[in-house]
């Protein structure tokens, strides 16, 4: 399914598509500890696959990442995104920060935003939230969402929570 990646705006932010600029420091933090709940850390070939999916998944599905940069400076903050293909057994909405930039609202935001575009634009029906189960900041950002925890959600690491996001 093609789809133009759209770029999406809120008061604070611009959610827009990934440029090769922002490779340095999506595999920077892909290479740290920070990235041991998706996975990682990862090297810079594993990183690099991850960043390519992420672009990937827009011809191929619909949808797929944005990266999130603050309107009134443009400084890329992280990344939200939609994440489908062999690697998810459903949709994922996934959200990550860069160091220094948590704590300021900018991953429920940007989640929110592009949960709402995928329910009315994208004809995207459920959602889930993988996320590990030490990891209290995103199960917070989940539950602003009104998401819920569904234990009987398939997963791919069975020591995931999984939080449910259905079209209202």
């Amino acid at each position: 399914m093609r789809r133009e990646i759209p770029v999406l705006q809120t008061e604070r932010l611009v959610l827009r598509p990934p440029k090769i600029e922002d490779f340095p420091a999506y595999a920077a933090l892909m290479a740290s500890p920070r990235a041991s709940g998706m996975g990682g850390p990862f090297d810079l070939r594993g990183a690099w696959g991850l960043f390519c999916h992420d672009v990937a998944l827009w011809p191929l599905y619909g949808h797929g990442a944005l990266m999130i940069e603050l309107a009134a400076t443009g400084t890329c903050v992280g990344q939200v995104g939609i994440n489908h293909g062999p690697l998810f057994p459903e949709k994922e909405l996934g959200w990550l920060l860069y160091e220094g930039f948590e704590g300021s609202g900018y991953a429920s935001e940007a989640a929110e935003t592009l949960r709402d575009w995928a329910f009315a634009e994208a004809g995207i029906e459920t959602l889930v939230s993988y996320m590990d189960r030490n990891n209290r900041r995103s199960a917070a950002v989940a539950e602003r969402l009104g998401g819920w925890i569904d234990a009987l959600a398939p997963r791919t690491d069975p020591d995931d929570l999984v939080y449910r996001y259905t079209r209202s």
